[in-house]
């Protein structure tokens, strides 16, 4: 459209000029030929005699008229291709443009999906490591506390047993202690089966005193 309107234009103007360079031209023949009907002009500047107007009138017009037809058959219509080669091109660098975008657009599409995934993928593993190091910690902590429990039964047989082996050596020295005593105080001599019984009737009645 606009190397339509461009080469409109120049085709109006150089009509415009030629249509008053010719009616100048036919204008000056006119006024020239009657001049010279009238008779020879007094001698003055060159420039200012009439009678050479007509011929220069002439080229005048030709010239005019030759570059008429080469601005309207040669120029004009390089000047119009030129103008359409260049809309040509800006339309085809705006439709690459366009393209381009599309294609940037859809590209960061995709990147933003593949980027949402990967974090989506990357917060399950952290939940799923999450949750077997947590099993694993109970695990653990079960065989520690399974561990712990066996060591504290073990030490409380082991400090049970070890209690009554010194309470019965407990009961045995003081059976011997009080044979000794009954001895040494009464005369008399005790079987140690009665001094045990006799211990051991003691240590009973002195538990639940222990116990409080």
């Amino acid at each position: 459209m606009v190397c339509k309107m461009g080469t409109d234009m120049a085709k109006s103007g150089m009509m415009r000029c030629l249509a008053l360079v010719t009616g100048t031209g036919l204008s000056l023949a006119v006024t020239g030929g009657q001049a010279l009907a009238a008779g020879p002009s007094e001698p003055g500047l060159p420039q200012l005699d009439i009678s050479t107007w007509p011929s220069q009138i002439f080229w005048l017009v030709v010239i005019f008229g030759v570059g008429y037809v080469m601005m309207a058959k040669v120029v004009t219509p390089k000047i119009g291709t030129v103008l359409e080669d260049r809309r040509t091109r800006l339309d085809g660098d705006l439709g690459k443009a366009r393209e381009a975008s599309a294609e940037a657009a859809k590209i960061r599409a995709e990147y933003e999906a593949d980027l949402e995934a990967a974090r989506n993928d990357a917060a399950a593993f952290a939940r799923q490591a999450a949750a077997e190091a947590a099993e694993k910690a109970a695990a653990v902590e079960g065989k520690a506390d399974k561990k712990l429990a066996s060591k504290v039964a073990s030490a409380e047989k082991k400090l049970a047993e070890a209690k009554a082996e010194a309470m019965e050596n407990l009961n045995t020295v003081a059976a011997e202690a009080a044979l000794d005593a009954v001895k040494g105080l009464t005369g008399l001599k005790a079987t140690k089966a009665q001094a045990d019984k006799i211990v051991k009737a003691t240590a009973k009645a002195m538990a639940p005193q222990e116990a409080n």
